[in-house]
């Protein structure tokens, strides 16, 4: 587990590459759909905590002009707008749907929403360790899920920006936002997107008050953000949300 790579961000704790015991478990082969959380609320009646706090964190490059302007921006990362009204069933605030994207992973989920999902569904959140080993799977110490080169042959294998970040993405592989989360072929272990799409929530905490998020997102680059790397990692606290973060579930093997 971890990784030595030179381009890799100190603070994060990727390293050192060590041995770690991973038990027999199930994972899902892709991240949760918006059909699948949407079953679950039929169900439940569960509120995501986006809903509840009225808003939620949306990529500026999506959304309209009048919407961008009136939306707040952090000041470190101003890609980002704190928009009313964005939901998981409404990704890009007041106006967005779900039309078409029934296939792809729900974005806008708490860490505090996917173990809610996970209760209602007989399932839980992988370990970050369980994440990686089935990440990989089953290459050693390789860079992406399917070995060490990002894009062999010139094929893309993994939906991340491309371009000039966050000015341009050229989407040459096929993507802006969300791809649907069986849009790649599958790591050895027939996983799918585990690099890019969407940050996935594990169980861990990566520090006090923080949960460890694995994968990257369709808004990684590698000038600012190549967290799609299968060793890298980031953290989030429990109750944030995001156009680019969803979970999958697994469970003991």
């Amino acid at each position: 587990m971890g990784s030595e790579d030179a381009d890799a961000v100190p603070e994060d704790g990727e390293g050192p590459v060590r041995p770690v015991a991973v038990a027999a478990l199930r994972i899902a082969p892709h991240a949760v759909t918006n059909a699948e959380f949407a079953a679950f609320v039929a169900d439940t009646g569960h509120t995501t905590e986006a809903e509840r706090f009225g808003w939620s964190y949306v990529f500026a490059g999506f959304l309209p002009g009048r919407l961008r302007a009136i939306s707040p921006r952090p000041e470190q990362t101003p890609w980002w707008c704190g928009v009313e009204g964005a939901s998981w069933y409404a990704p890009e605030g007041p106006g967005s749907d779900l039309a078409q994207r029934a296939d792809h992973p729900v974005v806008h989920v708490s860490w505090n929403d996917a173990v809610a999902f996970c209760r209602w569904s007989g399932t839980r959140l992988p370990a970050e360790a369980e994440w990686e080993y089935a990440a990989r799977g089953g290459l050693a110490r390789a860079r992406f899920p399917w070995g060490d080169e990002l894009t062999p042959g010139g094929e893309h294998r993994c939906n991340i920006w491309q371009g000039r970040f966050p000015v341009k993405n050229t989407a040459e592989d096929g993507f802006r936002g969300t791809a649907p989360v069986d849009a790649f072929p599958p790591n050895g272990f027939g996983l799918h997107n585990v690099a890019g799409n969407v940050w996935e929530w594990c169980a861990d905490d990566r520090q006090a008050g923080v949960k460890v998020m694995r994968g990257g997102s369709y808004l990684c680059h590698d000038s600012y953000c190549n967290r799609y790397r299968v060793s890298a990692r980031t953290g989030n606290t429990p109750d944030s949300s995001s156009g680019n973060i969803g979970f999958r579930v697994a469970a003991d093997g």
